[in-house]
């Protein structure tokens, strides 16, 4: 069953019934859920989550979904990997790595278009739709396929090749809009006032899609041990992502799951797009909406929804940044990983490795803290940023030519192997 009860406007509290809305009409605040805690607590236990399935509906109770119906392609439960060469380049103890690019549509949009999609069907939606950079796009087509409805995505035209076939081959219908990604939720905001049937996720639908990210920090605290971690790096576009594993993390403290939080939140943006950073620098928590400049597209919001409330979020949680790197550095991060840790990852990840790689130059991290790096999406969607990388030396099909152009000698940092 769904312990959701309400929805309430986050900026003057009015309180609204369930229902596919996602703006105060009083103050033009965003709403979220609101939901029984007492009821939760007494039907929760770690035993349970345990016991669930390996999915990310193993956390159903705390999501505002009948998880007896979800819409589930196997999102959730992915690898919480302990990074010891990373780490070790760069000098965390204790580094590891959440790869939700292994997710069935690889990447962590997965996860709030689960929810989205769920919630679509009970309030008896046929459409499915949304505003994309591309990650959302592909998982919206492959739930929409699920869930057997029609379904449209709609993205900015210069988008990454890799994303639009990994929606396309789902079968939906593709828009491919002239503009960045704030022009194209822009007209999708005007079509989900137009068209009453139509479930936009991250528009409509926001207040219930948001909370599928919660389940990220769920898991981290679960595969560390039942602890939140000292430090989490999150990329950020809309700000939503790192809101919502703060939120999912504070939760398990308050039913008693896990201990106070006192997690480091280290928010990860592009130069090209970096709205939320430089209003952290400046110490503001409004941000200048900016024209998005940056390879990492999956990143590229001028104008990002949440970054009041994540800007709040670093602001009060002591030792928090928001910080951003340039694209050369972003390529350079998506290397690192990869050459690392045999984790390779889109731009966004690489905006994250980046910000880490700074992060940990700069001393943030003390002896033996724990520090979770999350990555988001996979490196396949986004080939044109390190095509470059592809250089294969050519020979002709003999010994001879092999050990002439081969460069058989041990690497700096190596070991040889013997015959």
């Amino acid at each position: 069953m769904a312990y959701a009860s309400a929805l309430h406007c986050r900026e003057c509290g009015k309180e609204y019934p369930i229902a596919p809305i996602h703006v105060c009409e009083w103050c033009f605040g965003p709403l979220e859920i609101t939901y029984d805690y007492d009821a939760i607590s007494r039907a929760i236990s770690r035993e349970k989550i345990k016991d669930g399935p390996l999915t990310m509906w193993r956390y159903a109770d705390l999501l505002p979904v009948d998880g007896d119906n979800a819409v589930d392609i196997g999102t959730g439960m992915t690898p919480l990997l302990k990074a010891d060469n990373l780490g070790r380049e760069l000098g965390i103890d204790e580094l590891w790595i959440k790869n939700d690019a292994v997710n069935p549509s690889y990447s962590f949009k997965d996860r709030v278009v689960s929810v989205a999609v769920t919630k679509a069907l009970e309030f008896g939606f046929d459409t499915l739709a949304c505003a994309s950079t591309g990650n959302l796009a592909g998982a919206v087509a492959a739930h929409g396929a699920k869930a057997n409805m029609r379904t449209l995505v709609f993205i900015p035209r210069d988008l990454e090749v890799g994303k639009v076939i990994g929606a396309a081959i789902y079968g939906p219908t593709v828009v491919a809009v002239d503009g960045n990604y704030d022009d194209v939720n822009r007209l999708c905001s005007e079509l989900a006032d137009a068209h009453e049937g139509w479930a936009f996720v991250n528009i409509n639908m926001r207040p219930y899609y948001s909370e599928g990210s919660k389940t990220l920090g769920y898991e981290v605290v679960e595969q560390l041990g039942w602890k939140a971690p000292d430090h989490a790096v999150v990329p950020i576009a809309s700000g939503s992502l790192f809101t919502k594993i703060w939120k999912g993390m504070n939760e398990f403290a308050s039913l008693g799951l896990i201990d106070d939080v006192r997690t480091k939140m280290h928010g990860a943006q592009a130069d090209g797009c970096s709205p939320v950073a430089r209003a952290f620098s400046e110490e503001q928590l409004h941000v200048r909406p900016v024209v998005p400049d940056t390879i990492a597209k999956s990143l590229a919001i001028g104008n990002p929804a949440d970054a009041y409330y994540a800007l709040k979020i670093a602001q009060e949680a002591e030792g928090s940044t928001i910080g951003s790197t340039p694209d050369p550095e972003i390529i350079d991060g998506i290397k690192l990983l990869a050459q690392s840790e045999g984790i390779f990852t889109e731009t966004a990840g690489g905006v994250v490795i980046a910000n880490l790689k700074k992060l940990a130059e700069a001393g943030r991290f003390q002896k033996g803290e724990s520090v979770v790096a999350f990555i988001t999406g996979n490196g396949l969607k986004t080939i044109e940023a390190v095509e470059q990388e592809a250089n294969p030396i050519n020979i002709t099909a003999t010994v001879s030519s092999f050990e002439e152009l081969v460069d058989l000698k041990p690497q700096v940092g190596t070991k040889a192997t013997s015959s």
